[in-house]
């Protein structure tokens, strides 16, 4: 297919994901069934099985059905389970290729025993809010927005709030906090922005940054906090309460229409969370990988960085797969989803950001080092 045509089929399924991202895990065969041209899986095709975080299905579900026109011998199938049913079947050899928005820990590299992640997009997470009587978009700071998820600041229109907001008038009402009930990739990126926001409060009671895919929120304890499972979990909360806030990933906000606001970041400047402001934040973090590229990308420093951004990752055995033809497929795909310009064009329409030349190259070198049966994989 050519490249004009392939940018075309992407804005196609590019509108299909954000669409289907507004239900819960849906599967990449829900948008070949649907799109224009589907066809049948051809007899012999190498059948690759993965799953794992949310905060990218839209993109690799256009991505996984889009590659069938560049490889018709691969099929992909990607489910959203979240970050860490990925990494437990990862580390289980149910799947072939996992997603994760979380770094692994120390005990699931030694469990998994030979695992790497791969920094593939970013993405960000967006507060999302329904405040009666409120149709602007708002502007919220750093230590503003940490004072509402402490539950500090309980009512909208808090000086805090009416300060940064000139011309609004928000409502004397109580602030519902909606957060995730379960553990996940957008909850871990969220609060690690929020303990980077105010170090000297977003703590635990030990006094160490209160960040992961599950936490205890202090607006649980005051009553004023509400759980949702996954992304739609939250959304759908927030849509039926009123004055309510919660946090979900981008392309989920955008592809239901939800209010977020802007963020005045660490430089000062209020920006909006889009394609631009997320490759801002990943040049602020370009040289912090770890020896295990990874790297968290919230609160950088750029004037036009959006604060509340992580990596999705995918992860790999280096040298225990066993089938070789589909280890090869694998990495085509994941080569292909970094470097082609159809590619990237569809994970910016969607509102995510593409790796840049100097991370890019860190990863492909990454990817050179996996074996299949004691031999590179080229």
């Amino acid at each position: 297919m050519s490249r004009t045509k392939l940018f075309s089929l992407f804005s196609v399924i590019a509108a299909m994901a954000l669409l289907l991202s507004a239900c819960a895990s849906p599967a990449p065969q829900a948008v070949a069934a649907a799109a224009p041209g589907a066809t049948h899986v051809p007899a012999g095709s190498v059948q690759i099985n993965a799953a794992g975080a949310t905060v990218p299905l839209p993109v690799y579900t256009a991505w996984t059905y889009a590659y069938q026109f560049v490889d018709p011998s691969v099929v992909i199938n990607y489910q959203g389970i979240g970050s860490g049913g990925g990494k437990k079947g990862i580390i289980d050899n149910t799947l072939d290729f996992a997603g994760s928005d979380s770094v692994l820990s120390d005990q699931d590299y030694a469990n998994g025993k030979d695992l790497q992640m791969y920094p593939i997009l970013a993405g960000a997470v967006v507060p999302i809010y329904n405040i009666e009587g409120v149709t602007q978009t708002v502007t919220l700071d750093r230590p503003t927005l940490v004072g509402i998820f402490l539950g500090d600041i309980q009512k909208w229109n808090d000086p805090a709030i009416t300060a940064l907001n000139p011309g609004v008038t928000f409502p004397d009402a109580t602030i519902s906090v909606v957060h995730r009930s379960d553990g996940s990739g957008t909850t871990e990126i969220f609060t690690n922005a929020l303990a980077a926001f105010a170090p000297d409060k977003w703590v635990t009671k030990d006094g160490k940054p209160n960040a992961g895919s599950a936490i205890e929120w202090a607006v649980d304890k005051a009553g004023t906090g509400i759980g949702g499972k996954g992304n739609q979990g939250v959304a759908a909360a927030v849509l039926t309460t009123k004055n309510s806030i919660g946090y979900v990933e981008l392309s989920y906000a955008i592809s239901n229409k939800m209010a977020y606001p802007k963020l005045v970041n660490k430089a000062g400047k209020a920006v909006t969370a889009d394609a631009a402001s997320l490759a801002s934040a990943i040049t602020d973090f370009a040289s912090a990988f770890t020896d295990k590229l990874t790297a968290k990308i919230v609160d950088g420093g750029g004037e036009g960085t959006w604060p509340i951004a992580g990596y999705t990752y995918l992860i790999l055995h280096t040298t225990s797969m066993q089938d070789c033809v589909k280890a090869q497929k694998i990495l085509n795909f994941i080569k292909w989803a970094l470097t082609d310009p159809a590619a990237a064009k569809g994970a910016s329409d969607l509102g995510y950001a593409v790796l840049p030349g100097e991370v890019q190259k860190q990863v492909i070198a990454k990817l050179g080092e996996v074996t299949c049966g004691g031999q590179p994989i080229k």
